[in-house]
Order: structure tokens, then sequence, then C-alpha cells
């Protein structure tokens, strides 16, 4: 059955695959013209803020139609429609190249959830409390990385959610000539924004959008799990 649901899911993709978008722009002069773009995204592409996207190592014709989109409004969102209101078709493949030439750096495990704020509280325990709730969290990220790794390789059939390995590839490397975003290395706080936004419609407003269908039927600890498993890949 699982290898149904990647069979439905690659036929899927292919189906509504977008128009090819292959950048071939200069990667030197894309360095250059990216010098706006640190400031959230960080140097060479690795951003150091969660909430920021990296951009290294990202599919290049995927990065040219996001900033398309972000041009023209069909993607909303004010500080980087301002940001790439002044690019030329060029501006924007040369970018796009640069950010595609450079490595992703790899994420720290997620931080265990050990209420370490509640000083008092804490003080309270006893070591052998202290190591049980430390054992007891590993066990719950654990688990919560197994979920994803199976959802992203296998997806979830009693939710009818596809796999995510069908579009984004066994390593999270994505698909160039379809433009399908790169996803390994992603900071795991932007993916669970991405994953709810596309859930609420704040990302599209398209109901037959690929990633809306798909994370509509998820749950949030669902959206969890695979944006935690994907920040791991490498």
């Amino acid at each position: 059955m699982k290898k149904s649901l990647i069979a439905f899911s690659v036929s899927f993709a292919l189906l509504n695959m977008p128009s090819i978008a292959q950048a071939m722009g200069d990667v030197e002069a894309g360095q250059s013209k990216s010098a706006s773009c640190t400031n959230c995204h960080g140097e060479e592409g690795n951003s150091m803020m969660p909430l920021f996207p990296k951009l290294a190592a990202q599919n290049a014709g995927y990065l040219v139609k996001q900033m398309q989109a972000f041009k023209d409004g069909s993607r909303s969102g004010p500080m980087m429609a301002s940001m790439v209101a002044s690019l030329s078709d060029e501006d924007m493949q040369d970018i796009a190249a640069y950010y595609q030439a450079q490595a992703v750096t790899s994420n720290s495990l997620p931080p265990l959830d050990l209420d370490d704020d509640d000083d008092d509280e804490d003080s309270e325990l006893t070591a052998e409390q202290k190591e049980a709730a430390k054992t007891a969290a590993q066990e719950q990220q654990d688990a919560l990385l197994t979920t994803g790794y199976d959802v992203y390789r296998n997806g979830d059939l009693e939710n009818e959610i596809s796999a995510c390995i069908a579009c984004h590839g066994p390593y999270g490397e994505g698909n160039k000539p379809a433009s399908f975003p790169a996803l390994k290395g992603q900071h795991a706080d932007y993916l669970i924004k991405t994953l709810t936004d596309f859930k609420s419609s704040v990302r599209t407003k398209n109901s037959d959008n690929m990633m809306h269908m798909i994370a509509k039927k998820m749950d949030s600890e669902e959206i969890k799990a695979i944006s935690y498993y994907i920040s791991m890949m490498k």
C-alpha cells in the first residue's frame, strides 16, 4: 500500500508539474546582486534566524519562480515584494544561480523541552527525577523524528497524505526540472510556518494548489514531525 501511495504521489506531481523555469544565471554576478539578501538570509544563503529560510543549495528554478511571484503579487509578502521590485529577470537568474551553488549548513537536533525556565520548580526535583524528565523528552524527540521520517518517505495512508519524497527527493534535494524546492537543512520553524500557512490558505488562495491539498490534511503534530525530520536531513 505504501508503494501505491508513493506511485500516486509521483503521478500527481507529474500531472501538476509547473512550467520548467531553469535558471541560467551568472554565479559571480549573483553574489554581488545578493548583497541585500544577507540581512535576512545570511551569508551564502544560510540564515541564522529560524523563521527566515535558508537559500543555500536551493534549486535555482524554484528561487526564480518565487521571486517572480513576490514581484507580480501572486505570492504575498510585503518585505520580499519590495526587495524584488527592481530586479530584472536577469538579476533573478543571477541571484538564483549564486544561491544554488552554495552549500547548505546542517542543523542541530531540535532542543529538548525540559522547562528549564521554571527554576523554582526545577530546583525541587531530585537528580533522578531530572534524569527521568530528560529521558522522557529524548524519547518524545525520537518519536517525533521517527514519525517525520515515516510520513516523508511513505506518506500517511489513513489521512490520504502523499509522501514528500515523490516531489522533494529521497534526500530532500528537490526536483530541478520541475522547480520543486530542496528542503534538506531548512529551519524547522520556517517549515512549520510554511506548512501551516499552506494548510490555512495564507500561503495560497488556490484550493487546487498541491501543497495546500496536502497540508490541509495534516494535524499540528504531523507538521511538526515532518518539519523536524526535514531540518535534520543532510
